[in-house]
């Protein structure tokens, strides 16, 4: 026998556990150990899949069966994965020029359907990139939220399309808005990404059982899918 953290063979027992099973303990680095104990941390490779399976329209309970870990562990690592998601867009640098960025918000909620958390989205017309994201209500200060989140460039040189909700013109500078209609088309890829976001994250599909409980969690995962869908974005364009 050898001790898991020295590699020392100089191992003495030392009582049990609480479950009853031979508890050793190392004489040369004082290590405690168990054989074949029945927690083991989990692979590099576990982690990789369950980091692409968060990303997919799957409950955690559903991927809790499928890569067989503890729905209690996988909870921890998921608050644990949302909570380091970075909440600003990263997208290509732009040269100081006429840009274009259609607007539009989602709806969805935490808990119950009483609370409703907007999210607040602006996508680049030309590249497709999301360079805006903002999780809130429905009101003005929302608004204003999401366009301070538009990266620097974008605030002095786009043109930010959006819908006829009347939030937009409170928060968002008249020489760089312009409200439309639906009819004119000049929304529709931010409402065709609203789709795909809806058909991505469990959560915010409409009748949902996958809805999240803590607000925190609910930000984290779309952050973490739109960070993921600007970097496939880079990869393409950079591809091609």
């Amino acid at each position: 026998m050898m001790c898991p953290t020295c590699g020392s063979t100089d191992i003495k027992k030392n009582g049990t556990t609480r479950r009853g099973k031979q508890n050793y303990r190392c004489r040369d680095c004082g290590r405690q150990f168990v054989e074949d104990p029945q927690w083991k941390p989990k692979s590099a490779d576990t982690k990789a899949m369950i980091d692409r399976l968060l990303l997919e329209r799957i409950s955690l309970a559903g991927i809790a069966r499928v890569m067989q870990v503890a729905e209690a562990w996988l909870q921890g690592y998921a608050n644990a994965t949302y909570e380091a998601v970075p909440q600003q867009v990263e997208v290509i640098p732009k040269a100081q020029q006429r840009l274009d960025v259609q607007m539009d918000e989602l709806w969805s909620f935490v808990d119950d359907k009483g609370n409703e958390q907007w999210v607040w989205l602006a996508i680049d017309a030309r590249t497709r990139e999301i360079v805006g994201c903002y999780i809130g209500d429905r009101s003005g200060t929302s608004a204003k939220a999401l366009w301070n989140s538009l990266p620097a460039v974008y605030r002095q040189c786009a043109v930010c399309y959006s819908d006829l909700w009347s939030a937009y013109p409170t928060a968002l500078p008249s020489k760089r808005h312009q409200p439309v209609g639906k009819e004119t088309g000049k929304t529709s890829y931010i409402e065709r990404f609203n789709n795909t976001l809806r058909q991505q994250v469990a959560r915010l599909v409409r009748k949902t059982l996958s809805f999240s409980r803590r607000l925190e969690n609910h930000i984290g995962a779309i952050w973490n899918f739109i960070h993921h869908y600007n970097a496939t974005l880079r990869t393409k364009l950079a591809a091609g």
